[in-house]
């Protein structure tokens, strides 16, 4: 592994034209996470969803030098116990080749900046059991894992199945 000089590395708020950047680091992600199938967006949901007049969620991107080697996907959940917003790490990937460097930590550290600013109360975000990589990662920054918490998640039939239920109590069917 080349050590890179740490100016060589810099993060940007991602724009409409990295799309395409964005679309392939999913990609890249998905199959770390062995699971390229599930991985569907399109590069115009990406511009729809990230850069649209109703932004979903942020990025950030992580290049040494002219090549993007990571990013940050995150968005503002809320605590209702707190009373403050928090900011929810919906994927964090630094390529397996530029691994090593301190990126995923300058990339966490830019996030933690940003909540700072936004007066978030905390950030958060899920890691799959088996990456005991990532795992060790954000333990070593000092990260608690919140066992007592299981994530459900509804998507699919199921989702649409409870949104028509809800369409009909809200007059929408």
């Amino acid at each position: 592994m080349t050590a890179v000089a740490p100016s060589a590395f810099h993060i940007r708020e991602a724009v409409p034209g990295d799309a395409p950047v964005i679309r392939q680091l999913i990609q890249d992600l998905a199959e770390y996470e062995k699971a390229p199938e599930q991985a569907v967006a399109t590069e115009q949901q990406i511009v729809d969803t990230l850069f649209g007049p109703r932004r979903r969620a942020e990025v950030v991107i992580g290049s040494e030098g002219a090549d993007p080697v990571g990013f940050a996907v995150f968005f503002h959940n809320y605590s209702t116990w707190l009373g403050r917003p928090g900011v929810y790490l919906e994927d964090l990937f630094v390529r397996p080749a530029a691994r090593g460097r301190g990126y995923g930590r300058r990339l966490l550290a830019h996030l933690a900046a940003i909540a700072a600013e936004r007066g978030c109360a905390r950030m958060e975000w899920s890691v799959l059991d088996w990456n005991s990589p990532a795992i060790g990662f954000y333990r070593a920054l000092g990260a608690t894992p919140m066992d007592e918490w299981t994530v459900y998640r509804l998507t699919g039939d199921a989702l649409a199945s409870l949104a028509a239920e809800g369409a009909r109590t809200r007059g929408g069917a």
